[in-house]
């Protein structure tokens, strides 16, 4: 039997620190939810002394139980110099209600010295009061050693003798903090060692670790290695400064690699879809170079090595991807070869075989516009319609007659700087519509959505969710070449489209359109299927009762 590993995750408390980062009462609960689902230990919520969201997040979490997670409520040790009872941090974990609690405290001479201003005298009495008067609030409490490591290489014995306070207070989980992120692996390695050799027996032994030199998750493993069970990160690694141990990476790492249990592993398929879930909860985007569950994981763009991977994906591949949840890609490229055409092809025209002359022309005009600065591995959505006029199969949705964009400044209004305005027409119907925006592109967007949802009315789920733009030559300044790569989404699926021009308003355009009319085919498509089974159903259903 493996060994188990807690994890706790800190996304709502030490997440929440990172620049750009704001959750409202309503977002915890959804990343709450998601974090539950994925089998996490334990979730670290907040500090409910610190301001009145986090406290009316515990309030709201009670009427939204959890089936698996263990809801954390974080704070400091008690003041210096005055009882617990008396300290307003304290009354409001234990107002929050949480059955765990995360207190921390000082490790480090300099610390209890120089920014508490106290005795260390003092600073052990505080972590060893504060230990105590919550367990016997009727807490389970886990102790986070700030600034451990630090404290460990300069004044070890006080280090130490910050620990056995917390133990001595009841703490049941003694978790070693490396919270400058500076820390060298040998270094982690050894601190943890020697603490889990001197305390391991008396409390459970956790790491907690930054990535100030991009060492959190190898840290983090390392201090598992030698003795840990407890760990501490944020699902995607966001944070203060360079962020936190990222624990999308460190799960798989321990359990898929280590032999160890973090999670149910019927669970880990649902990694992928649950780090997708909190970065949209969060309003950011998820890095596609991550480990396990970026866009980029499995993904393969020379040609060898997709004729490799098509044969054996153990060629270059270390786990299959759906054991956490993502899919292989294969990128479209000026390098890609037929084996990788084909594989897109299997899935828009299965039909094709391998000798038709159509995947000559398709690698050909594959080639022609990436020399004029399209970039299809990154454009699914873009590459399928290409394909689909290649073949025949395309018929546009709308016919563009004109639009305008203008843009103002300074801002006649808060949110909006640009307007457009927009003329289509759909089976000989004229629609012209306009947009307010944050820019032209958001007021394009606007303006098309609201024109084509009086004739499709599934576009208005869709949005852009990402836009990039790249300058293809500076040399030519504003007269630059410019891609324009369109990320979009209904909820469900996310799709990416491209458009190229010297005008960024052209190739945001040509983007856009892209992303509407590749989801609008692909429902079409979806609903001409499930008519179909639908039909054949029925006829089955008729031909067994006229058997009868």
């Amino acid at each position: 039997m493996n060994k188990r590993i807690d994890i706790l995750d800190s996304t709502l408390r030490d997440g929440a620190q990172g620049e750009g980062i704001s959750f409202s009462v309503k977002d915890k609960i959804h990343i709450c939810q998601a974090l539950d689902e994925l089998g996490i230990t334990y979730i670290e919520a907040g500090n409910p002394g610190s301001n009145p969201k986090d406290m009316e997040f515990f309030k709201e979490i009670e009427k939204n139980p959890l089936k698996n997670a263990k809801v954390c409520a974080f704070g400091s040790t008690r003041r210096k110099n005055i009882r617990c009872e008396d300290d307003e941090n304290l009354r409001s974990l234990i107002a929050a209600g949480t059955e765990n609690v995360v207190i921390f405290g000082k490790s480090w001479t300099f610390q209890v010295t120089d920014i508490l201003k106290t005795s260390l005298e003092e600073n052990l009495a505080m972590i060893k009061d504060t230990c105590r008067y919550l367990v016997e609030k009727g807490r389970n409490v886990i102790y986070d050693a700030e600034h451990f490591f630090t404290a460990f290489y300069d004044n070890r014995q006080y280090a130490f003798n910050t620990i056995q306070a917390a133990i001595d207070g009841g703490a049941s989980v003694i978790v070693l903090c490396e919270t400058k992120g500076g820390f060298m692996i040998d270094d982690c390695r050894s601190a943890v060692a020697e603490t889990v050799k001197m305390f391991g027996k008396k409390a459970k032994i956790g790491i907690h670790t930054h990535d100030d030199c991009g060492l959190a998750v190898a840290n983090s493993l390392a201090a598992v290695q030698e003795g840990a069970e407890h760990v501490q990160g944020v699902l995607l690694g966001f944070g203060e400064r360079t962020g936190n141990a990222n624990l999308s990476t460190i799960i798989p790492n321990l359990q898929l690699k280590m032999n160890y249990d973090c999670i149910p592993s019927d669970k880990m398929k649902n990694l992928t879809s649950i780090c997708k879930r909190i970065a949209e909860i969060t309003n950011i985007s998820m890095n596609p170079q991550l480990p396990y569950v970026g866009a980029n994981s499995f993904a393969h763009k020379a040609g060898m090595h997709i004729d490799a991977v098509l044969k054996n994906p153990f060629a270059y591949e270390h786990i299959t991807p759906e054991t956490v949840g993502n899919s292989r890609v294969f990128l479209m490229s000026e390098v890609a070869g037929r084996s990788t055409i084909m594989e897109k092809l299997s899935k828009i025209a299965p039909e094709i075989k391998r000798t038709d002359s159509v995947v000559k022309d398709i690698m050909a005009k594959v080639k022609e516009l990436e020399a004029n600065g399209y970039q299809f591995e990154g454009a699914d959505g873009s590459f399928e319609l290409m394909v689909c006029k290649l073949l025949g199969q395309y018929k546009p949705f709308f016919k563009l007659h004109y639009y305008i964009t203008t843009g103002s400044n300074p801002r006649p209004e808060e949110g909006v700087c640009s307007c457009a305005q927009i003329k289509v027409e759909v089976d000989n119907k004229i629609e012209i519509t306009a947009g307010e925006g944050d820019g032209p592109v958001n007021a394009l967007d606007i303006a098309l959505r609201k024109a084509l949802e009086k004739f499709y009315p599934v576009v208005s789920g869709f949005r852009l969710v990402d836009y990039k733009v790249r300058v293809l030559d500076s040399r030519t300044a504003t007269a630059s070449k410019v891609r324009v790569i369109i990320e979009s989404t209904d909820g469900n699926a996310t799709w990416t489209t491209v458009g190229v021009s010297s005008d960024i308003i052209e190739a945001s355009w040509i983007a856009l359109v892209d992303s509407f009319e590749y989801k609008l085919n692909r429902s079409i498509a979806t609903q001409s299927l499930n008519r179909s089974i639908a039909t054949q159903s029925l006829n089955r259903s008729r031909l067994a009762k006229k058997s009868k």
